[in-house]
């Protein structure tokens, strides 16, 4: 009984994700949109193109499924589907209220870090099975990145974790009931500007989507996929964003924490408020040269990351 009631509360959990994923493309088209002056999707569900993702859904289905010839035919069809099931694997160990997660576990958060650097294996796949010159040179260049920011981006998530003292999600949500660690003095502030610049960066968005650099590898280390493949890996990339965005509202604004709402309501609309300020970063700067983001990984993000960490433990030491 008790694992027909997990399958369920699974099944339930992953058609949520995949309903909200889809519709995150069509807020960030919106989003853009009003940015730049322009309406955005209007005319598939008038008036403001609500049915898009569902017509943009079917489009990639009627798509034709193409394989190179040469190809690794095992990688090439398998680096999708893997890129898809890790992204959405990290939302069984985050707390989607105050009471429930699908996954309780003391190392919640050491889990879903984890979980998180398995996406460059289905990246580098990707490129590598695509026989592409293009391609592969996108994916070395893409596990060179997120590789390089794991490093800032789990150094950062350390610093709420030693503040809490402990690894476990709903530990680190109660310590957050006299203030959230966003607000913690200058280390708290710092913890979250590198995570939020290496979570950019680990999720190929601007300005580090150098996988993507038109004027030097086409469309990237995808350039051989089609149709619901070719899908998959956007589906993976907002999934991740969402995932990263649930993440950054419950390690440092407090998760459930308000007043008046309920729990799970509070986590939705933090949540959407980060994704809507990574949008805004995303369509608001240029991009920047590989030499640039590795400069900032090595020479300024780690090691601040290092000297804020110790910070911390020292903060903590102290106040024992």
């Amino acid at each position: 009984m008790i694992y027909i009631q997990g399958l369920v509360q699974s099944a339930i959990l992953l058609g949520a994700i995949l309903g909200i994923v889809a519709y995150l493309t069509w807020l960030e088209r919106k989003f853009s949109g009003r940015l730049q002056s322009r309406v955005g999707p209007y005319l598939v569900g008038r008036p403001h193109g609500w049915l898009q993702p569902i017509a943009d859904g079917l489009k990639l289905i009627s798509k034709e499924d193409i394989t190179p010839s040469r190809a690794d035919r095992l990688l090439f069809n398998l680096a999708p589907a893997w890129i898809v099931v890790v992204s959405l694997l990290g939302f069984a160990f985050l707390p989607l209220t105050a009471n429930w997660v699908l996954v309780n576990m003391d190392l919640g958060l050491l889990y879903f870090t984890a979980i998180g650097s398995l996406l460059v294996i289905g990246v580098f796949a990707a490129g590598w099975a695509s026989n592409n010159k293009y391609a592969l040179l996108s994916s070395l260049r893409s596990a060179a990145q997120i590789v390089a920011y794991e490093v800032p981006l789990l150094l950062s998530l350390l610093v709420p974790a030693i503040l809490a003292g402990s690894l476990d999600f709903k530990d680190i949500i109660e310590a957050q009931e006299s203030y959230w660690f966003i607000t913690f003095p200058v280390i708290g502030q710092i913890s979250f500007l590198i995570f939020l610049l290496a979570a950019l960066a680990e999720s190929n968005k601007m300005p580090f989507d150098l996988s993507e650099a038109e004027s030097e590898l086409i469309a990237g280390f995808n350039i051989e996929y089609s149709g619901m493949k070719f899908a998959y890996f956007y589906l993976g990339e907002y999934a991740h964003l969402m995932a990263v965005s649930l993440l950054v509202s419950i390690v440092f604004f407090g998760g459930p924490l308000g007043p008046l709402l309920p729990g799970g309501l509070w986590i939705a609309i933090k949540t959407l408020a980060v994704f809507l300020g990574i949008l805004w970063i995303r369509w608001s700067f240029l991009r920047i040269r590989i030499d640039q983001l590795m400069m900032l990984n090595w020479k300024i993000l780690t090691p601040i990351s290092f000297i804020n960490l110790l910070l911390a433990g020292l903060w903590v030491s102290l106040n024992l």
